[in-house]
């Protein structure tokens, strides 16, 4: 459910005083419903934003310093706009950080500010809450800045950038991409080679989407991720060496699985074969739902699982036990981890009228399995980054 602005700046008040205007902005997370770990290799990737995210409150200082409040963590700081360094213990103040020096590289005349954010995502639960809370901070310290409508686009690479530079996580462009640029009722195809994209009208009758979150804490996914992202590179390179012209894996088809053998072996070939296949998938999934054919769609959502699971090894027990519980539920079509992977959520396609029914069997059976609490969210194609209206 939404928070209201009146909320958020009420608690940015109770931090900060109550002279001067505020604004406030919200940031949506994401869901990726398939094409997960190609966004860096090239593919296209088919995101959607959803409707809990960062708000992030702003008033504009008159001097050089950034205080920066979190309702969700008990840290505050402040900085000077004229030097911005890590610091080991920044904790999340790391993501807007690196939005400023992005936003600094960019030219923008920044101001000084009061920020107070407050989140209701789940965190490290694989829904983007860091590119989330990027793209909150870049469109917020853009506006503060004087820019009215900020280009989106350039906002989220200016995001990732950030991610990828001063946290050090190197992302790929989809999940700063659809928290800027999601739309009601639509997910987006974005080609991240090329960064054409289209909103696609996601409009489900019978099904609905719904979050699985397995609290699995992710303590590998910074770390794996920027060793499969490797792999994926030392993989293309050797490709490149045989087959000119190839910029990314994903430029690859199935007519090439030939010459992915020949080059490649051990992990650099099944890292290759599933961003090729991954890519494959997408591209089928769109044509399924061009023809209303949900049912291949969920199929294709499940192969996805199946190649994550098996050829890129990001999945652990607690989501493919999430996933396999889901799948035991009739009439459920689809069922696929989403994210980084090592822990966080799946996102499944169940029937309207089934949603009780499943939420009791995956979470009676998973608490059996893990002694875990699985948290469900049913979420909707909501929009991007945008100012909360009075």
């Amino acid at each position: 459910m939404a928070i209201k602005k009146e909320k958020v700046i009420a608690k940015f008040r109770e931090v900060y005083g109550s002279k001067g205007d505020v604004s406030v902005y919200f940031s949506p997370g994401r869901v990726n419903l398939i094409g997960e770990h190609i966004d860096y290799n090239g593919g296209h990737v088919f995101p959607m934003a959803i409707d809990t995210g960062t708000y992030v409150a702003v008033r504009k200082r008159p001097d050089k310093k950034v205080n920066f409040c979190s309702y969700n963590f008990d840290m505050k700081k402040t900085i000077g706009l004229e030097k911005i360094e890590a610091q080991p213990d920044d904790n999340w103040i790391k993501y807007p950080k690196g939005v400023l020096v992005e936003m600094k590289n960019a030219k923008y005349k920044l101001a000084g500010m009061d920020v107070f954010v407050y989140g209701d995502l789940p965190n490290g639960a694989g829904l983007s809450s860091s590119a989330s809370l990027e793209v909150a901070c870049a469109y917020a310290f853009a506006r503060t800045a004087g820019k009215k409508n900020p280009d989106l686009v350039a906002l989220s690479l200016l995001a990732q950038r950030a991610e990828n530079d001063f946290v050090g996580v190197k992302c790929g462009i989809m999940d700063q991409f659809a928290s800027a640029m999601g739309k009601k009722s639509h997910a987006i195809l974005l080609n991240t080679e090329t960064m054409k994209y289209a909103h696609v009208p996601l409009t489900l009758t019978t099904h609905t989407i719904v979050i699985a979150n397995s609290n699995k804490k992710r303590g590998l996914v910074d770390s794996e991720y920027n060793a499969r992202r490797a792999e994926c590179e030392r993989a293309l390179k050797a490709i490149q060496a045989k087959k000119k012209g190839v910029k990314s894996l994903c430029q690859l088809g199935a007519g090439d699985v030939g010459l992915l053998k020949k080059v490649l072996s051990g992990n650099e070939l099944k890292r290759a074969r599933f961003a090729v296949e991954e890519n494959a998938r997408v591209l089928d999934s769109m044509k399924a739902l061009k023809r209303d054919d949900i049912k291949k769609f969920g199929e294709l959502m499940n192969a996805s699982h199946d190649g994550l699971r098996d050829m890129y090894e990001v999945s652990c027990k607690e989501l493919d036990a999430l996933v396999s519980f889901s799948r035991e539920v009739p009439g459920v079509l689809g069922s696929r981890m989403t994210g980084a992977g090592f822990g966080g959520c799946i996102v499944s396609l169940v029937p309207k009228n089934s949603v009780e029914q499943y939420i009791e069997h995956i979470y009676t059976k998973y608490k059996a399995l893990t002694r875990l609490d699985t948290d469900v969210y049913i979420v909707h194609p909501s929009d991007g980054v945008h100012e909360l209206e009075d």
